[in-house]
């Protein structure tokens, strides 16, 4: 195994938790949320990562900022692939006891839910939609469109540090061991969000272990989508468009606990675990130091070779395996 190159990692690490905790400390300060400040705080991945590539390396092309020309159905698959998770995510749910399908539900306003931010005399806050299943149809329409403009650019805020900087300065660890590593870091990133009852309001605590959890399930197809396009912009697509139609799943599958009925709780966790498992059965892609940087053997289908040619690395490394 090649040795990680200790300096980018300590860079990105100590930027992020600098970041971080200067956002904690003036939540603490100015008693303002950190739920409140969530949207700003999600650039502080995006952040370390510029840090690292200044001081250098890895470049911001090696670190994936590149628009994936010839892999542009890796894109597509990255918007596809999160709404068929949630949807089959809802299934899954709909088979838990004490969880009942509520069809005529509004995802984009909650209205008919408990989660429903009006009383019976106001309008929704929002746009009123058909009924089933229609209200599905154009839900998956406004996660999609949400999710790779607006969505996209708070995403890109996380993305760029995660599956950007740091899964090229952990690519010695192998496709696994390096998706594994990012998705406890990123877990314990959210920590202070999900204390303050963010995704699972009556477990805050309990929350933090099962949002680690549940980026260690996600990380893997992250990792998919990134490594196969050459490009931080699938997993921004990805994780926008994920982020836009995950609460499609706790309005129409209503009742059961929040950590269980939950795209990040147990029937999340499940679903991308099988996620996770159809990748290893059906061929895991190599990851190395220059996975985002064009090769001889790119092709616009994105299925290349189980081990790449690009050029060497710093420490002369060249590549490893796919199954690590």
């Amino acid at each position: 195994m090649t040795d990680l190159d200790r300096r980018p990692l300590v860079v990105f690490l100590g930027s992020l938790a600098a970041l971080s905790g200067g956002f904690v400390a003036v939540s603490a300060i100015t008693d303002i949320s950190m739920i409140a400040l969530a949207p700003l705080y999600m650039f502080t991945p995006m952040l370390a990562g510029i840090a690292t590539c200044i001081v250098g390396p890895p470049s911001f092309e090696a670190a994936g900022l590149r628009f994936p020309w010839n892999r542009l159905r890796w894109l597509a698959v990255a918007v596809v692939a999160p709404i068929v998770l949630v949807l089959l995510g809802t299934a899954v749910a709909l088979g838990v006891p004490g969880v009942e399908f509520v069809p005529d539900a509004n995802p984009l306003t909650g209205e008919g839910t408990e989660f429903a931010q009006q009383s019976e005399q106001e309008a929704p806050a929002g746009p009123s939609l058909p009924g089933w299943p229609w209200n599905l149809l154009v839900t998956i329409a406004a996660a999609v469109v949400f999710g790779v403009t607006i969505n996209a650019v708070l995403a890109f805020g996380e993305e760029f540090g995660w599956r950007g900087v740091l899964l090229t300065e952990l690519a010695p660890l192998g496709f696994w061991g390096a998706s594994a590593v990012i998705g406890v870091l990123w877990g314990l990133w959210h920590a202070p969000v999900i204390l303050e009852g963010y995704n699972y309001p009556s477990y805050p605590v309990l929350g933090v272990g099962i949002m680690i959890a549940a980026n260690v399930a996600m990380s893997p197809v992250y990792t998919y989508v990134t490594v196969r396009a050459k490009s931080v912009l699938a997993p921004t697509a990805f994780h926008g468009t994920f982020n836009a139609f995950a609460t499609t799943m706790i309005v129409f599958a209503q009742g059961g606990s929040e950590l269980v009925v939950n795209p990040v709780g147990a029937v999340g966790i499940a679903v991308f675990g099988l996620a996770a498992v159809a990748i290893a059965l059906t061929g895991t892609p190599a990851l190395e130091r220059e996975w985002a940087l064009p090769a001889g053997g790119d092709t616009p289908d994105g299925d290349e070779p189980a081990r790449a040619r690009g050029p060497e690395g710093p420490d002369g490394d060249s590549g490893r395996p796919a199954d690590e």
